[in-house]
């Protein structure tokens, strides 16, 4: 029998998005071979008011519910036939509901702009609320296509919290046989820029070019098939992983990081890489 963790699980609300999150899910779980479980939440919060306790669900409702999850199950079908596919409709609140079912799956994938059940721009509360609270990798998945691009990207900074991000970047990597771009974003501070002050910015590269280096030595001696390419941009983190992303397909980021990431991936660093990347944005909490 197949362990709740050694499955994926993604959100489906018949959105566009959802269908590229779906897509997504159906290669990773291929990838894997492991199952994938799709699961579609009837946002009932707008029809109980007023309800009793254990009302039940509207057979309209159910029935919206039940074509989303059939739709996707064909798509995972015709994409993937060699996934074992599964499909659940759970009543609740969106975000409480797939934080339940991720559980300590290996991956919970979402799409970036729920319509139906998702209520609204999954960017706002519920894949915050996801990337903060649930304990596998969060994996948002942007607009209708899926990018062509092969390179998965990692942000790294000095602090060993990245570490969980990078790992997984690296599986990325090896299982879609991908370049791996190690990207350790820093800025100059504002008073190096006073004409009195010199700076050489080669050792300054040099010296954040270590901090890339000194993360690689963990898991570097353990994946020695794949290429690792280390980027180490004078730029702020959200710029420098956007920019990366243009030909990735896939950027990680880390859930509390510190250094030059400052707390990503639950502040200003998770928001702009989450609204910008062109690519979908794996959350790895630490």
């Amino acid at each position: 029998m197949t362990k709740e963790e050694d499955m994926i699980i993604v959100g489906a609300d018949g959105s566009v998005a959802s269908r590229a999150a779906v897509e997504w899910a159906a290669g990773d779980a291929a990838r894997r071979r492991v199952p994938l479980r799709v699961v579609h939440v009837a946002d009932t919060s707008w029809y109980q008011v007023g309800k009793p306790p254990g009302a039940g669900l509207p057979d309209l409702l159910l029935r919206a519910g039940r074509q989303v999850l059939d739709e996707a199950e064909a798509l995972v079908r015709e994409r993937q036939p060699a996934v074992e596919v599964t499909t659940r409709q759970v009543a609740g609140r969106p975000a409480e509901v797939l934080a339940e079912q991720a559980g300590d799956a290996t991956a919970l994938v979402v799409g970036s702009r729920g319509l139906g059940g998702f209520a609204g721009a999954l960017l706002g509360s519920v894949s915050m609320h996801l990337a903060g609270h649930v304990h596998c990798p969060v994996v948002v998945v942007r607009g209708a296509h899926l990018p062509a691009g092969e390179e998965v990207v990692v942000g790294v900074d000095d602090s060993p919290e990245c570490e969980p991000a990078l790992a997984y970047a690296y599986e990325q990597a090896l299982l879609r046989g991908a370049t791996l771009r190690v990207v350790h974003a820093w800025q100059l501070p504002v008073h190096a820029y006073a004409p009195d002050i010199p700076y050489d910015l080669d050792d300054i590269r040099a010296l954040q070019l270590q901090v890339i280096r000194d993360r690689l030595k963990v898991f570097g001696p353990d994946h020695p098939q794949v290429s690792v390419v280390e980027d180490v941009p004078c730029a702020h983190p959200v710029d420098a992983l956007t920019a990366a992303s243009e030909g990735a397909g896939l950027l990680v980021v880390g859930s509390h990081g510190r250094g030059a990431l400052g707390s990503a991936l639950l502040g200003s660093v998770s928001r702009g890489v989450l609204h910008h990347a062109r690519c979908p944005v794996a959350v790895v909490r630490a």
